[in-house]
């Protein structure tokens, strides 16, 4: 018989990670487990194509399998910091190969297998005396921060601290350089994306390409990442490839004639602006697709040379498409769901494949697409015995006319004569996009699975529809968004099916302050959740990152504050009567606490019911597994009290 799934089934999911392939077919994939009752994960390697166990009692993260096929390397803790290991991907102990004060950050091999080319972090100011430093600091009081700098802290991490991340050349005896003594600046910060993806070494294993971010360049808010080149065989000064770019040059990769394929973006001050793939030779730049609607995420080179595989979002699914060299369109390859993390053999290209109601697995398909052959199945025992609601792929007119699509996920057993709550889930971004992906955090079945309809609106703002769509809400945030949430609404009580007197709107981060801005200028909804809410524009300075504030706000609050709070909750809580749970994390350093708890001094301070949860150890994400459970109980509780009284 099956169940509607629980936060504790999204705990007993495994998460299959992205693959590392070699020309002759073989390749390895991580595979995640978490023990609830201790809070831990052990991270497994599995290799391909058969998916055989190759490690077990310990976590090996970041792994990548050599040119040849034959080896692998990965991380594993040693005394509390991560180190690269190697080994045989016949099986056998690993060897333990590094021995940074820091440990290592991720690795690429060299072409011939003789060594890698591993990131590590270390004290910038001088590099040889970064073991000392971090003895001298571990014996000090002070634990004061101190910065004249204006990009002082990102995402969960103070960056006072003087470290930067260098790349070593590490052979497979344990011989180290480091290839980059004199660079001081950031590399991968983005904590979604690994340090592997900002560097790559060329197919002849001479020369090596970087994306970094100079700490001392210029006076601006954040730095701009551009594009440096440094031999593997010895410390030299990197030299700069890209200096007079306007905008970020992120994830450089070698094509087999030593070309590389980058993404240029144009601006700096809004976060959304579209990445184009482009062809740096010799210096000069050559764009690719340039009239692409769309924005890469990544891509690798196909096995021709003429075409680069890219990924993309796509009305709200992540597809895969050949982008050819010589500038013509893209060309989609058909897939089920959203596809993601490509890597090649000479025969095939191995991806990760999830929807809404799968799990990332991974798949294979030719080069130039065609039938997808399932290679792993981890969890399909758990989810057969689970009761999944459907899900729908519709549309709304929304604001201007324009066509605005949403997911509608159904509770399980959904009977269209009954009327139902309506639970709005609203994303984060704004420039982000609730796809057809699954996910542990707020997810979708996981939010129907107790009776409830719950529609996730891609208004404007949302990626994957276009750059007019995206860039649409600058300057506006609560105007268009606000109104084809409402649209949505109506077109939803249209069908019949929803209790008007029950419905909740729910979001985090930029969909906590959609949810926020909404409770200022109705009152029709029965209930709110805002996690990580944005609430206050102006004091949205206190962020990690504020490059582009008074872009998206429509002015800085010091030249035009009135402006600045036309789009503020902040400025509207006269009208705020919905009873509101706010979430929200202190070590959130993108929307700081001092956001959520604003929100709820001014609720209760107004009499409005309001429920505070603060989470000392999470960020802007809740990741640890009780945490996450817990969080669920309290989103359920908070809506059974206000959606389902009878039950609360």
């Amino acid at each position: 018989m099956s169940n509607p799934i629980t936060p504790e089934d999204l705990w007993a999911i495994a998460r299959v990670g992205s693959p590392s392939t070699a020309d002759n077919g073989r390749g390895i994939f991580p595979v995640t487990t978490f023990d609830i009752a201790t809070d831990e994960s052990l991270t497994r390697l599995y290799s391909i194509p058969e998916a055989r166990p190759l490690t077990s009692g310990v976590s090996a993260t970041n792994a990548v399998i050599s040119h040849s096929g034959d080896t692998v390397a990965f991380l594993r803790k040693v005394n509390d910091v991560s180190q690269v290991h190697v080994m045989s991907m016949d099986g056998g102990e690993s060897e333990s190969l590094t021995a940074f004060p820091l440990g290592a950050q991720g690795m690429k091999w060299l072409p011939d297998g003789s060594g890698m080319i591993v990131a590590a972090a270390v004290f910038g100011e001088d590099p040889d005396r970064t073991e000392a430093v971090i003895e001298e600091r571990s014996e000090t009081k002070v634990t004061a921060r101190a910065t004249e700098y204006p990009f002082y802290r990102f995402w969960d991490t103070w960056l006072t601290d003087g470290y930067v991340t260098h790349l070593f050349r590490v052979d497979l005896d344990g011989s180290t350089i480091d290839l980059t003594p004199d660079l001081k600046a950031f590399v991968s910060l983005a904590s979604a994306v690994p340090v592997t993806a900002d560097f790559d070494v060329s197919p002849d294993g001479e020369r090596i390409v970087l994306s970094a971010a100079s700490i001392d360049y210029g006076s601006m808010i954040r730095p701009r990442y551009e594009l440096w080149s440094m031999p593997t065989d010895a410390g030299t000064e990197p030299v700069r490839l890209t200096p007079d770019n306007p905008g970020d040059d992120i994830q450089p990769v070698f094509l087999a004639d030593g070309r590389i394929v980058f993404g240029a973006s144009t601006e700096m001050d809004y976060y959304g602006t579209p990445v184009h793939l482009t062809v740096l030779d010799a210096g000069d730049q050559t764009p690719l697709a340039g009239d692409w609607d769309l924005s890469p995420s990544s891509w690798i080179p196909t096995p021709d040379g003429e075409s680069v595989l890219a990924i993309a979002e796509a009305s709200a699914r992540t597809r895969a498409y050949v982008v050819p060299l010589d500038g013509s369109e893209p060309q989609l390859v058909e897939s089920d769901g959203s596809v993601s993390s490509p890597s090649g053999t000479s025969d095939y290209v191995y991806l990760l494949q999830q929807s809404l109601s799968r799990p990332p697995e991974i798949v294979r398909t030719g080069w130039s697409g065609g039938n997808f052959e399932h290679v792993t199945d981890f969890n399909g025992t758990l989810l057969d015995r689970l009761n999944l609601g459907q899900v729908e792929n519709s549309t709304v007119m929304g604001a201007d006319d324009d066509e605005v699509q949403m997911f509608i996920i159904y509770p399980p057993n959904f009977d269209e004569d009954l009327t139902y709550p309506l639970v709005h889930m609203i994303h984060g971004g704004p420039h982000g996009t609730f796809g057809d992906v699954w996910s542990p955090r707020w997810n979708a079945h996981a939010f129907a699975a107790p009776g409830y309809v719950v529609a996730m609106v891609n208004f404007h703002g949302s990626s994957s529809f276009g750059h007019a769509f995206t860039g649409s809400i600058s300057g506006a945030w609560g105007d268009r968004p606000a109104t084809d949430i409402l649209a949505a609404t109506d077109a939803l009580l249209d069908r019949g099916f929803i209790d008007p007197d029950r419905m909740a709107i729910t979001g985090g981060s930029y969909g906590g302050y959609l949810t926020t801005w909404l409770a200022t200028q109705t009152n029709r909804f029965t209930c709110a959740i805002a996690h990580a809410a944005v609430t206050n524009l102006a004091a949205m300075y206190a962020t990690d990152w504020s490059t582009g504030l008074g872009r998206a706000a429509g002015a800085e609050p010091w030249e035009d504050p009135i402006r600045n709070a036309r789009w503020s909750p902040s400025a509207h809580y006269a009208g705020y009567e919905t009873p509101t749970l706010v979430i929200h994390g202190e070590q959130d350093y993108r929307v700081p606490i001092g956001q959520g708890l604003e929100l709820y001094g001014i609720l209760t301070a107004k009499g409005v019911d309001a429920r505070l949860i603060y989470f000392p150890d999470e960020n802007h994400w809740i990741l640890k597994p009780n945490n996450s459970i817990y969080w669920y109980s309290e989103v359920h509780a908070w809506l059974d009290r206000y959606l389902r009284p009878d039950n609360a």
